[in-house]
């Protein structure tokens, strides 16, 4: 696993334990959302909105209790999708926690910060999943959709 790509963001929140475990459970629940939407980690696409979990998830006002919640789901929800990557996506998990309970304050607001890296992580779950497990050419993965303009 490697967690080496955090050295390119400013962002002081990002520079924090909390804040890394924030984003890598953002990237564990952005894949598991898109399993659930049928789409995959090699690039084909399906609707994220579909998903069971991603209805579940109050963004921007998401909690620190809200994400455990959701984290202590993930190895039920591997095995209920017959998820690919189940090894991968739970040790990505489990990091997303070791970094979150690493922070002793007893806040339970994530607040702005945590909730925008949470939701940025999300979204490019699968872009910062392959760059975390070190699959090369991530752009590779992802087919060119050409617009068809028939009108019928």
């Amino acid at each position: 696993m490697k967690l080496d790509f955090f050295d390119e963001f400013t962002d002081p929140y990002l520079k924090t334990n909390r804040g890394k475990g924030v984003f890598l459970a953002g990237v564990t629940l952005g894949v598991i959302a898109r399993a659930q939407a049928k789409s995959d980690l090699q690039g084909s696409s399906g609707d994220i909105s579909s998903s069971p979990l991603f209805k579940q998830l109050n963004f921007g006002r998401m909690k620190k209790r809200d994400l455990f919640k959701h984290l202590a789901r993930v190895p039920e929800l591997v095995r209920a999708y017959r998820l690919d990557y189940a090894d991968m996506i739970e040790s990505l998990c489990a990091k997303a926690g070791e970094l979150i309970l690493q922070k002793s304050d007893k806040e339970h607001d994530l607040g702005v910060d945590g909730n925008f890296v949470f939701s940025v992580a999300f979204l490019n779950a699968r872009k910062y999943f392959w760059t975390i497990f070190g699959k090369k050419n991530i752009e590779e993965t992802e087919p060119i959709e050409e617009e068809s303009q028939d009108v019928v």
